[in-house]
């Protein structure tokens, strides 16, 4: 049996995040992306933090449901999975530690590290916000707070609240605030984190690197590599996610395995005790917005090849370029890149692998709302795409089921030949991707110019009108 957990996103309290992001709403949208655990986010936020505590309710050690649950399932009629270990929330809010003392290539500035804080329980959580308070940090601007405090004293500062509070860097190679970032970060683990680094025994890929481009810097060796969405909207929830199996393979996962302390656990690699990391669900690395070097506003995008021959000046505006993460990835690698190898389930799925056999495997999605975008000829919140959404979560139990499991012929009797086949064609890694760059997202062809593109007419009956959150 499976747990899939997604710890970082935000609540509508944070910047340039959806309004619709409340409680009842991630928990709708977890349902139907397949998530049993997710983090309530941006609990550092005084008001989201009151508002969270008071709908929910303390199930088993740092684990918390819905009070209103059973009410909100019989409301909206949620798809039913079998043998589902149902939806929980955590503890989590990211910061953004924002410090000076960095010099690169003579150049003074300042670093800009983002980290995911994890607690065991509210009452830490508020022991957190008051010590961050005490220190004259405000809080109520945004639900991913400004610190200015170096990553290693925040580590101190949260250790001394308890040790059981958990920090994972984020994202960590986005360019501008990330622990190895090109304009923000550090090249070690030691240098962020001092003597605490022993302590950070996971790190966040991001949506613009994937476990194998993590695997090939040696002090990622022993740390887990985990996935989260760091969703500003409903839809994006579960874009990234991390999957953890029961370790007894011949158990089924039991309400009190589901604790604070077995989910972190199974992060640390070698200790792991009821839970541990059976796989990551990624993004195609080149689908997220800081994959390759580049200008948006000069329309340069350059591959790490032409970047070592070009240089990081920008030939139109001879400014710095925003090296991307593939180009940062090169700098600090210590291992060749042919490091995984691809193995077919009978699904038609294409996992990639640790060739040693060490690492937990990894599957690279395109979110299903994408694939029907493209398939039916309309944006992802239009009324066909999102109806149609809605009827195959409802027929499937969860959007993860879609993409990874369902059977194709039963997909392509319910909602047609296009749309299997945009999901068989994701499956088996037959798409098209320009990179991203320089905040720009790639974009993604599932019927490339070399490709039978699909036929308008080629979709099924109009699914039921569902309904819409």
């Amino acid at each position: 049996m499976e747990l899939v957990i997604d710890l970082h996103l935000h609540s509508r309290f944070s910047r340039a995040v959806s309004q619709r992001m409340n409680l009842q709403n991630m928990y709708i949208w977890g349902r139907k992306k397949g998530l049993n655990v997710l983090s309530i986010a941006d609990f550092t936020h005084p008001l989201w933090y009151k508002e969270t505590k008071v709908q929910l309710e303390e199930e088993q050690e740092g684990i918390f449901r819905l009070k209103r649950e059973k009410e909100i399932e019989a409301q909206f009629n949620l798809p039913i999975r079998e043998n589902d270990p149902g939806m929980h929330f955590m503890l989590s809010t990211e910061v953004a530690c924002i410090y000076g003392g960095r010099t690169k290539d003579g150049v003074s500035g300042s670093y800009r590290i983002h980290n995911l804080i994890l607690a065991p329980s509210y009452e830490i959580a508020l022991k957190i916000n008051k010590a961050l308070i005490a220190r004259g940090f405000n809080l109520t601007s945004d639900g991913r707070p400004i610190l200015g405090i170096s990553a290693k004293n925040l580590v101190e500062l949260l250790f001394e609240i308890d040790r059981k509070i958990v920090l994972i860097p984020c994202h960590i190679w986005t360019p501008w605030f990330s622990l190895y970032g090109s304009k923000g970060g550090y090249d070690r683990i030691a240098d962020c984190f001092g003597e605490y680094s022993k302590y950070i025994f996971a790190v966040e890929t991001g949506l613009s690197s994937d476990p194998a481009m993590n695997w090939r810097v040696n002090e990622l060796e022993t740390r887990s590599i985990v996935s989260f969405s760091d969703a500003h909207s409903l839809e994006k929830m579960g874009r990234e996610a991390t999957v953890l199996r029961i370790k007894n393979k011949e158990s089924r996962i039991k309400p009190e395995d589901i604790t604070y302390s077995n989910i972190m656990n199974a992060l640390v690699r070698g200790k792991e005790k009821t839970f541990e990391v059976g796989y990551t669900i990624e993004f195609y690395p080149e689908e997220g917005k800081y994959h390759y070097t580049g200008h948006r506003n000069c329309n340069i995008v350059m591959t790490p090849e032409q970047t070592l021959k070009n240089g990081i000046i920008c030939p139109v505006c001879k400014k710095e370029l925003t090296v991307g993460v593939m180009n940062r990835v090169e700098e600090l690698a210590n291992k060749e890149g042919n490091n995984y190898e691809e193995s077919q389930d009978h699904y038609g799925t294409i996992w990639l692998k640790d060739k040693k056999g060490v690492k937990p495997p990894f599957v690279n999605l395109v979110p299903l709302l994408e694939i029907l975008s493209e398939a039916l000829h309309a944006g992802t919140t239009t009324q066909a795409v999102t109806t149609t959404y809605d009827s195959l979560v409802g027929q499937f139990g969860s959007e993860h089921e879609i993409l990874l499991r369902s059977p194709l012929e039963k997909i392509q009797t319910i909602a047609g030949v296009t749309i299997a086949e945009g999901i068989e064609r994701v499956r088996n890694r037959q798409i098209h991707i320009a990179p991203g760059y320089d905040n720009t997202y790639g974009v993604v062809e599932i019927w490339d110019k070399e490709s039978v593109k699909p036929n308008k007419n080629a979709v099924a009956e109009k699914p039921q009108q569902g309904l819409k959150f």
